[in-house]
């Protein structure tokens, strides 16, 4: 009995051992203690934007007055409480659509009229980079004028992906000279391809742009966002190759040494560049009719780059410094 007893208690033990290895990792990793609640408002905001380094101004719909609207940014299963505002001084309807959620639309994401507001709460279940957008009809109007950006959901474990020394965000979207013209944004008769809501924005040879910096050696990672409405983005680093790419920006999504990726209309993908040696690097669609008409982010590598933000230049500003929001806990 006693050799009986003691091969029992061996085994028990390891059956022991063995359920914490497995139960007890499944509970660290989902506990929801470790998840943050943000209280995250926006404002609709229908105001004019200059979209060129001349001065060119663009009748636009925004949130919270900017062209993209600011990057929001949470972690892996944070929830995240969101307030949108449409003032009285507003004509239009407008609405709001996370990709990051997992929520039902009708409720949630209906248009609000002028003087109303609206809330919902959602958990950010999956990581990456999502867009979000108004959904108000007609919907490729709002998108065209400018009502969409990006929300950053990091991955809750860190070690997931490779530490970014630098990260910038361009969120790709078609300008219409003409924003009341509907149709012709459903006959794809757009004018301009921009970066963050700006003709060659992040060109230096242009007037007005300025480059993205970086230093040789470093990585950066681009949070990039395809707005559309319509076209496809071709996503492209000239003198360099992608070291790597994940779709929607999941960790889990890794793509290697790719020369171009695609992103659709409405989709996102986060990408990893290592620029070896000093030197300019342009960044482009490599639809190249979007490309020529100022969809060109030009990175320069220099070992005298200075920290910059995620969105810089937005508005089309030099003294507007960062375009994040960094949610507040709630109480």
């Amino acid at each position: 009995m006693l050799f009986v007893s003691k091969r029992l208690r061996r085994w028990f033990s390891c059956v022991t051992a063995l359920s914490l290895m497995v139960y007890g990792s499944q509970a660290v990793g989902a506990d929801p203690a470790l998840a943050k609640i943000h209280e995250v408002k926006m404002t609709a905001v229908e105001t004019e934007l200059v979209v060129d380094g001349g001065g060119m101004k663009y009748k636009a719909w925004t949130f919270n007055g900017q062209f993209p609207g600011p990057v929001v940014r949470v972690m892996e299963g944070d929830s995240v409480n969101f307030t949108l505002d449409n003032p009285k001084t507003n004509v239009f309807p407008h609405a709001m659509d996370f990709h990051a959620a997992e929520i039902d639309f009708l409720k949630n994401y209906r248009a609000i009229n002028a003087g109303e507001s609206i809330s919902y709460t959602f958990v950010a279940r999956k990581p990456g980079i999502f867009f979000y957008h108004c959904g108000a009809p007609p919907m490729i109007q709002h998108v065209a004028r400018g009502m969409f950006g990006a929300i950053i959901v990091d991955p809750k474990n860190s070690k997931a992906w490779p530490k970014a020394d630098r990260e910038y965000v361009l969120v790709q979207s078609e300008l219409f000279k003409n924003p009341d013209d509907v149709q012709a944004m459903f006959d794809r008769k757009f004018d301009y391809i921009v970066f963050n809501g700006g003709i060659f924005k992040y060109h230096p040879f242009v007037t007005g742009g300025k480059a993205l910096e970086a230093k040789p050696g470093e990585r950066v990672r681009i949070y990039f966002v395809n707005a559309g409405p319509n076209e496809f983005s071709a996503f492209h680093p000239i003198g360099e190759i992608w070291d790597a790419v994940y779709e929607s920006g999941n960790p889990a999504n890794k793509h290697v040494g790719v020369q171009t990726y695609v992103v659709g209309p409405g989709s996102a993908a986060t990408f990893d560049v290592i620029v070896e040696s000093a030197g300019a690097y342009p960044l482009v669609t490599h639809s190249l009719t979007g490309a020529l008409r100022g969809a060109i982010a030009v990175l320069v590598a220099s070992p005298d780059a200075k920290p910059g933000p995620l969105m810089p230049h937005t508005p089309w500003k030099v003294d507007i410094p960062q375009t994040e929001i960094i949610p507040t806990p709630a109480p």
